[in-house]
Formats: structure tokens, sequence, C-alpha cells
């Protein structure tokens, strides 16, 4: 049997670093400012998937 595979698939979300994965160091970024970046994305993502997607709520 095959799985049927969505042309408009849901979003999902980017994984968390971590919290061992910041070197400490100050990085500009740091790991966990890009993490804050890709989760704004995601949700900016999810947002416009949910307005395509009305019977998915």
């Amino acid at each position: 049997m095959t799985e049927l595979v969505s042309p408009d698939p849901r979003p999902e979300p980017p994984l968390a670093p971590d919290l061992d994965a910041c070197c400490g160091n100050g990085c500009d970024p740091c790991i966990f400012d890009l993490h804050d970046l890709a989760m704004d994305q995601y949700r900016q993502a999810l947002r416009a998937w949910e307005a395509r997607q009305p019977q998915a709520l």
C-alpha cells in the first residue's frame, strides 16, 4: 500500500538545539538566536498554511 503525500504539507517546527549546544562565548548570532529566527519563519509558514487549509484546524 502506498502512502499519499499531500501537495501542501503542514510545516514542521525546527528542532530546538540542545541546551549545551551554546558555547557561552557570546557569539553573534548565537545558536539560540538562529533557532528563534527559524521559529519565527516556521510560525509565518504555519499561519500561511492554516489560511490555505481551514479544514485542518
